[in-house]
């Protein structure tokens, strides 16, 4: 009850603060399976993406997280685990022997989708690196999860790296054409691919 009192809190300012308005460009907010992929500069991006969906949605989907920070301290804890009831990764890999992407796969299999960040780390806002292969993996091991790319304007500019407090500027949140990974589709190309669809949103 007070999880879901919170969530509303966050949703509401979040969106007072900085305007946000999903636009669906490519596909509709239907209630099917996906994995969204977006730039990633800012550590408010999984908010605003998360708060651009539709309630419904938003019920189903967990954002990919770095474990690394957000179980520093409790509120962060509290936040992640309990509020956004994040898929937590070990950026460290402490434990070699584990498949980085297995919490992952086991959100999809209980039916989630995933707000997911390809490029590993934030940007700088200018540009989008190149994508790690976790994304590859991903869609390897669920082809039949679709891909949806989402681009998000402006985050890094309400609040940039060493920021704790974000500043209120107009965002918007922009949603692609799905796509999933194509039989025999090499790990490069695929990569570059689901990296451009993300780029074309930039300019839509």
């Amino acid at each position: 009850m007070l999880e879901s009192i919170v969530a509303r809190l966050v949703t509401g300012g979040t969106r007072l603060l900085t305007g946000a308005q999903a636009r669906w460009v490519g596909c509709g907010p239907a209630d099917v399976q996906r994995i969204y992929f977006a730039n990633h500069t800012s550590h408010a991006d999984f908010i605003l993406l998360w708060s651009a969906l539709p309630p419904r949605l938003r019920q189903k989907t967990r954002p990919v997280a770095a474990g690394d920070y957000w179980t520093r301290g409790a509120v962060r804890c509290y936040m992640i685990q309990r509020v956004f009831c994040g898929v937590l990764v070990d950026r460290a890999r402490l434990d070699r022997s584990a498949n980085p992407i297995a919490p992952m796969i086991d959100a999809l299999d209980r039916g989630q989708s995933l707000i997911l960040f390809p490029e590993g780390t934030r940007g700088s806002g200018d540009g989008v690196q190149q994508f790690k292969g976790g994304v590859f993996h991903l869609a390897q091991a669920r082809p039949g999860v679709e891909l949806t790319p989402v681009w998000i304007h402006n985050s890094y500019r309400v609040m940039p790296k060493g920021m704790f407090f974000p500043i209120p500027l107009l965002c918007s949140v922009v949603f692609g054409s799905p796509t999933r990974l194509a039989a025999d589709e090499p790990k490069a190309a695929f990569l570059d691919r689901l990296r451009q669809s993300l780029i074309d949103l930039e300019s839509a």
